[in-house]
């Protein structure tokens, strides 16, 4: 189904949905997090979406969320969580292109924990899995969150900026709209900028739902942010402008089939093929993902063989879009941009 010698790319993986349950188990219970359950199996259930007919929508996906993002509250959580994601991903799938997205602020209770702590713990989780599976080139994503206000969000920013040479590659923003209305995502044109210029690449999850009024904020995410790259972006597929505008920026999108399946984004595997048909008709570019692969109970090569089994793509279509994920991952920070990174924007520590 892909080359066997280049392994397969994720770009698109949350940290609180990439780590076994009996791994978050036992966090929990080191770090004495009291849990609304006893029984290891309730937890499952509690961390996953373990109902095969998904959630209802991505409030509910939220609630799993605040669980995984409680009990990877600490350095000792964060570190050991990143280092068990990347080893899973590799043994697992054959995975050597991993991009591991996280908001620290989600991460550090309020700010009792001290926020480059928890990169910095996210940072050494990188560094031991680097060395334990050198096959793997791996990055982490730091998310800003749409519940947040501005200079929530600029700290997470500048900390990217801050630590993009130690193995952070990119800024994302995700979470729910405020009391569900549209999202103003030019507010955040200085945020990306500064990121983009401090080399940082740029993906914003925009357009997994919403109807008219998410397609709206595709495109002003295209028009004024031109990410480089697009986090779901499912809703594009019926404009055929939009489409175009994505083709010809070249901004690639980051297609999770069965998360969006299980969150009712998609509402059959009907509607995910044509989906899936219509990008590659308009030639707009894509790469396939998990969104979260224990949280979502599946696996990168269980997304191939789905999209392969509904007709969606064909086996040159599935490398492809494997190819293109290797290509299209955020690069390290290279020595020569280090200086500046380290005195340019992003020295305060301890804000949040």
């Amino acid at each position: 189904m892909t080359d066997a010698g280049q392994g397969l790319a994720e770009l698109h993986t949350h940290l609180g949905g990439s780590v076994a349950s009996d791994i978050m188990w036992s966090l929990a219970h080191e770090q004495g997090i009291a849990l609304p359950v006893k029984d290891y199996w309730e937890f499952d259930a509690l961390v996953t979406v373990s109902d095969p007919r998904g959630v209802q929508g991505l409030d509910e996906l939220d609630r799993i969320y605040h669980w995984t993002e409680l009990i990877q509250s600490s350095p000792l959580a964060v570190e050991r969580s990143v280092h068990a994601a990347i080893g899973g991903a590799y043994r697992s799938q054959g995975i050597t292109t991993l991009e591991l997205r996280f908001n620290p602020m989600k991460r550090n209770r309020g700010g009792e924990r001290d926020l480059d702590h928890i990169i910095l713990a996210a940072i050494r989780g990188l560094d031991r899995a680097g060395l334990e599976y050198p096959q793997v080139r791996a990055g982490l994503i730091l998310m800003m969150d749409r519940t947040f206000d501005r200079r929530l969000n600029e700290i997470i920013v500048e900390k990217a900026i801050r630590w993009a040479s130690r193995g952070v590659v990119g800024v994302d923003i995700a979470g729910p709209r405020p009391g569900g209305a549209r999202y103003d995502y030019t507010q955040l044109g200085p945020l990306v900028e500064a990121a983009r210029e401090a080399g940082l690449g740029v993906t914003i999850h925009v357009g997994e739902e919403g109807g008219d009024m998410g397609r709206e904020e595709i495109g002003e995410v295209v028009e004024v942010l031109r990410p480089d790259r697009i986090g779901h972006g499912i809703l594009a597929a019926s404009d055929p402008e939009l489409m175009r505008a994505i083709r010809e920026l070249g901004i690639v999108l980051e297609i999770c089939p069965t998360s969006n399946l299980l969150t009712k984004a998609l509402p059959d595997e009907s509607a995910l093929r044509e989906t899936i048909r219509t990008f590659v008709e308009h030639g707009v570019p894509f790469t396939i993902a998990t969104d979260g692969p224990e949280m979502m109970r599946t696996h990168l090569r269980d997304e191939l063989e789905l999209l392969r089994r509904i007709g969606a793509l064909d086996e040159d279509e599935i490398r492809e879009a494997n190819a293109r994920g290797h290509a299209s991952a955020f690069p390290r920070a290279t020595p020569g941009v280090r200086s500046l990174l380290l005195h340019g924007p992003g020295r305060a520590t301890g804000e949040t």
